[in-house]
């Protein structure tokens, strides 16, 4: 037989180079003697005999038969189908049939028997049409697609009543992609891909595939390397240290939650309390018997009973986007689709969020765009090309983190960063993504010594300012109440306002320097802190310039730091004084609140992502009273924030002026503050007073409000809290003489180290 393709497309199809095998394989309308014909042409590695099968041929299977091992001895040899036996190159692996007379295409299946005596029949990849639309590509090729993990990555779908997987990637610069995995032995000869005109997306819709399949893309570069890729846009992965995708399917899960949504489409995130728990899933609580992982369903059920009794609002989660490395923490995401697959599956997550939401409890996720790791089955020369990072080492890379910086200057980067963000709020129902670094995005010069001004001269990275604008715009226009928070430690303007008015657009800002102030402060030994009166009030001099939230994070009780209780100065007694006397101070002050785990309870140790928490410290031991002042800790963080989420003064104007209102700021010699927070109902307010001394101040004069009888909302020296006791039950009458900026005071006794709320009668 003579066969209808040339040598040229022959030698690319047999070595693996062609950039196009849907032009030679599958079924082709050809001329044989001057008479129409259909060619049906197949590149089978491991194939001994292959036949060409109508679907009209009453002999044809229409289910797949699988392949079976070597057949028993005495067995006789499977009957070979009716259908039209196709002819092999000599010396290749090549097959091609040829059907005369044929002037139309016609449906067929491979009936294959390989060299080991298996046999297998199934549709034929290439005798499917493309997929992807016109409108798909265009938007893609504008950088206007929102919804990419709807069509690049692995799908389980049906295409003309036959189910399958559907696999699309974004490789532009390739010679060619394959589709390797566990289905065909990942030999990348098997299932090249086909590219979509000038989109550089390839694709291949491969029939009988389902969820679980293993896979990854093998990449002929430019320059002759084969390159083995996970998908970016895979949903699932394998477990670490083992890296192919897994086919999953997202869209089965049956959701409980919509009560809550409905809820929160309603409440303005800047007028509603907002006190976040960081979590470290993998250290939150391990397995006791052997220090391992935890499911995703084991750990919602009791982080959601806890966060309940703590009174938080929401959790935030450290990134469980997929990372290879545990130390990383998360922050080196090699999957920005994909759930990590150390607590369980795609549907495990979705019933994490799930459980947590049915318990009113929101759900951020910390998302890491600013740079991603250099494992080889990663982003990095993706295509053998500097693809998603810069090409110039001075911006695409960040040397102290041993990463990559994406390239912001790329509309597709831009679109595939957007659409990570999407996908979380679409598929897992979170409600914000706490963005990672964003002061390494925004300036050229961050953490180098050797870099490259922008197109003005200055120091600022102005396309990733503008992803950053853009991320906020096509999140809060699809998601209007999901919250987006940055994680941004200079002085940049309008972090946190719209991007109309020439802002980033997020909703928060991380108040990096409150924090680094407070914690300063209240390390010092009591008796210097009223030389260092000023880093106490100094954040109230800018505390309405952004949407504030005030951070206690994981950074700050690692890398030798020590643990917030450790790092509170005096005996043991004072030191958890001085940490309630903090968390409600806070508490009390403007802007949102988060906290990590353990620093609740009062660990002493360091945080380890190796290690569950010191849960042990809560508990009672051998009949001691040693854990008591950890639970006293804890039911102190509890009632705060019952108090904090009951009291509209103390969030409703988180943001303004007028929800803060100084009593007195200026008692540096006694180390003394006090302050009025206030709701938009002008008559619901407190008074807080601080003292962050170990002296009892009696008959402390404060200014009030009005003539009223001023109750103890909280005193964190109380006895249930672990304090001295100082407290008053009858509350504080306010007397007719003016007193600091008030018309009316209050004569009150002030214990140690601690924090009083007053509220009127």
């Amino acid at each position: 037989m003579r066969f209808t393709v040339s040598q040229d497309q022959l030698d690319k199809i047999i070595g693996g180079s062609h950039h196009d095998p849907f032009q030679v394989l599958g079924a082709h309308l050809v001329t044989l003697r001057g008479r129409p014909a259909v060619s049906v042409r197949a590149f089978l590695p491991q194939a001994e005999r292959v036949w060409v099968v109508e679907q009209s041929d009453p002999h044809a299977q229409t289910t797949h038969e699988p392949a079976t091992g070597a057949r028993p001895r005495g067995q006789r040899a499977p009957r070979l189908p009716a259908g039209r036996r196709m002819t092999r190159l000599e010396g290749s692996d090549f097959f091609e049939a040829q059907f005369h007379g044929r002037d139309r295409l016609f449906q067929y299946e491979l009936r294959i028997l390989d060299k080991a005596g298996r046999k297998s029949q199934g549709l034929d990849p290439y005798s499917f049409w493309p997929v992807l639309g016109d409108l798909d590509l265009q938007l893609f090729n504008e950088g206007n697609h929102f919804r990419t993990y709807e069509k690049l990555g692995a799908h389980t779908m049906e295409l003309g009543g036959v189910t399958g997987v559907f696999f699309a990637v974004w490789a532009p610069n390739a010679c060619r992609v394959s589709v390797i995995g566990d289905f065909n032995g990942w030999d990348s000869r098997r299932h090249p891909m086909r590219v979509r005109g000038s989109s550089g997306i390839w694709e291949l819709f491969i029939p009988g595939l389902g969820e679980g399949t293993l896979y990854k893309y093998e990449i002929m570069t430019r320059d002759g390397r084969f390159l083995r890729k996970a998908d970016p846009q895979a949903f699932f992965s394998e477990r670490r240290p083992q890296t192919a995708s897994i086919v999953w399917d997202i869209g089965k899960y049956r959701w409980g939650d919509a009560d809550w949504l409905a809820q929160r489409a309603r409440a303005d995130p800047l007028r509603q309390p907002l006190a976040i728990y960081e979590v470290h899933l993998g250290s939150w609580m391990r397995a006791p018997e052997n220090n391992g992982h935890l499911s995703y369903r084991d750990l919602a059920e009791r982080l959601a009973n806890y966060v309940k009794q703590q009174g938080y609002t929401h959790v935030e989660l450290l990134p469980i986007t997929e990372h290879p490395l545990d130390a990383s923490w998360g922050y080196q995401v090699t999957g920005y689709f994909a759930a990590t697959s150390r607590f369980g599956v795609p549907d495990d997550f979705q019933a994490f969020v799930d459980i947590l939401h049915r318990n009113g409890i929101g759900v951020i996720l910390d998302w890491a765009p600013g740079h991603f790791p250099k494992d080889g089955h990663g982003l990095i020369a993706f295509d053998g090309t500097p693809l998603y990072e810069y090409a110039d080492d001075r911006l695409g890379e960040h040397k102290d983190w041993g990463t990559k910086v994406f390239n912001y200057n790329r509309r597709e980067v831009h679109q595939f960063l957007v659409n990570s963000a999407l996908f979380w709020l679409d598929k897992y129902h979170i409600d914000g993504l706490r963005v990672d670094a964003v002061a390494s995005m925004l300036y050229r010069d961050y953490s180098r010594a050797d870099w490259i001004p922008n197109e003005y001269g200055g120091r600022e990275n102005l396309e990733a300012i503008a992803f950053l604008r853009r991320l906020n715009e096509v999140v809060h226009r699809e998601h209007p109440r999901a919250v987006t928070i940055a994680e941004e430690s200079t002085s940049f303007p309008m972090v946190s306002r719209s991007t109309h008015l020439g802002g980033l657009g997020f909703t928060f800002k991380w108040n990096m320097g409150w924090m680094h102030d407070t914690l300063d402060y209240i390390a010092l030994d009591p008796i210097y802190r009223k030389y260092h009166h000023q880093k106490l009030t100094f954040g109230l001099m800018y505390a309405f310039s952004e949407n504030f939230v005030l951070p206690i994070s994981h950074d700050e009780v690692v890398h030798l730091k020590k643990a917030m209780l450790d790092k509170m100065p005096g005996d043991p007694w004072q030191k958890f004084a001085n940490l309630r006397l903090y968390y409600g101070f806070m508490w009390t002050h403007p802007g949102k609140k988060l906290l990590f785990m353990g620093q609740d309870f009062g660990q002493w140790r360091e945080w380890s992502e190796d290690r569950s928490l010191d849960w042990h410290l809560t508990h009672e031991e051998g009949g001691t009273a040693a854990a008591a002042p950890h639970r006293e800790l804890q039911r102190w963080v509890a009632d705060l924030n019952r108090l904090y989420t009951s009291e509209p003064a103390l969030y409703e104007q988180d943001f303004d002026w007028t929800g803060f209102e100084w009593i007195d700021p200026n008692d540096w010699e006694h180390s003394v503050v006090s302050f009025m927070r206030k709701a938009s109902n002008p008559r619901n307010s407190l008074i807080v007073v601080a003292n962050f001394t170990p002296v009892v101040r009696e008959r402390y004069r404060v200014g009030a409000p009005a003539l009223a009888t001023y109750y103890e909302a909280l005193n964190s020296d109380a006895v249930g809290y672990g304090g001295g006791g100082i407290v008053n039950q009858h509350g504080w009458p306010a007397q007719p003489l003016a007193w600091q900026t008030q018309p009316y005071s209050i004569e009150m006794t002030l214990p140690p180290l601690a924090v009083v709320v007053l509220k009127p009668g």
